[in-house]
């Protein structure tokens, strides 16, 4: 029996179905899992809920008279770039805190994320306007945003807490560059750089499972998914259509496939970075075994409705592609 997968990073476009993946695959047995797909059941990590998040926070500064911390807007990108690259850093923290089994017991689980969101900012030489706040209004502001902060820091210390033994890790990311970008994408930009930014435990184990959809696929199902409730949804929100034109507008997957087929591992992405080994820096190279999920035909937009209306027909047909996309990855590491 080939190994099972360990880690697996679920990156595509936005509503290109990675989420619709991820519920799929929590759907299936064990055995389903493991002969299939070459997976344990799923431990599962995500940055959207920081986005949302951050839009929140945003929300409640303007409703105190303050500006945004976060975005251009309540529909537009984010004022600063680089805060692309604090969302891997966060999602590196949980990592480390779900590998560890760590329980983060805090008095405001609100308060304990304005002080990641600023110490994840202050790594990147970013702002950290939440320091800089009134302190009553930052009281305030967090009182306003605990219900929501503690539901998410509940879910991250229930994952944490159990056995991490015959489990794969799934995480789940959408990066791009805006329409009509040369290649390479400029960095903060583009899965490149989110490789550049991951944490070294993460790519050791990583493979990719890259959802396949083209750019204007993916601008009408975002279209089609959002419902006016639903933004805190991880199935259901919708990104401005700005943000998917200057962000989302191409991706550089494709690209760094095909730097890969004239190197020396085809099928994988290289990501050379330079990483502490004790007292030393070095160099070191990592291979990632990539998989394609051809979904230009819409094979996941089903799983967004209760189970028990799913068609076997559909079933068979994301079965299907997902095992053939996973065959290949169950042995490239």
């Amino acid at each position: 029996m080939s190994q099972l997968l360990d880690t697996v990073l679920l990156f595509a476009l936005p509503a290109s179905g990675k989420s619709e993946v991820r519920r799929y695959l929590a759907s299936l047995t064990p055995d389903q899992c493991r002969n299939d797909f070459h997976m344990g059941p799923t431990l599962q990590l995500d940055d959207y809920p920081y986005v949302h998040l951050m839009h929140r926070i945003d929300d409640e500064l303007k409703a105190n008279g303050l500006g945004y911390a976060y975005y251009r807007g309540p529909n537009r990108p984010f004022i600063d770039d680089w805060t692309w690259a604090v969302l891997i850093e966060l999602l590196n923290q949980d990592y480390a805190d779900l590998m560890a089994s760590r329980q983060i017991e805090v008095p405001s689980a609100a308060q304990h994320l304005f002080d990641r969101l600023d110490a994840a900012h202050a790594k990147f030489d970013l702002p950290q306007p939440l320091g800089e706040i009134p302190h009553r209004i930052r009281v305030r502001i967090a009182e306003a945003l605990e219900a929501e902060c503690r539901r998410e820091l509940d879910v991250l210390n229930r994952q944490n807490a159990q056995d991490k033994t015959g489990r794969t890790l799934v995480i789940e990311a959408a990066r791009g560059g805006a329409h009509g970008s040369a290649f390479p994408l400029t960095p903060p930009h583009g899965y490149d750089s989110s490789f550049q930014t991951l944490s070294p435990e993460i790519l050791e184990k990583a493979t990719v499972l890259y959802v396949w959809v083209d750019p204007a696929e993916s601008r009408r199902k975002n279209i089609e998914r959002g419902r006016p409730d639903g933004q805190g949804s991880i199935l259901n929100h919708s990104v401005p259509m700005e943000v998917m034109l200057g962000q989302y507008g191409c991706d550089d997957m494709a690209w760094l496939l095909e730097q890969s087929a004239q190197g020396d591992r085809p099928g994988t992405i290289r990501v050379e970075r330079i990483v502490q080994e004790g007292d030393r820096y070095a160099s070191k190279v990592y291979h990632l075994p990539v998989a394609r999920f051809d979904n230009r035909k819409d094979l996941t937009t089903f799983v967004r409705e209760d189970p028990k209306l799913w068609k076997p027909a559909d079933v068979r047909a994301i079965h299907g592609e997902l095992k053939a996309a996973f065959d290949p990855l169950s042995i490239g590491r």
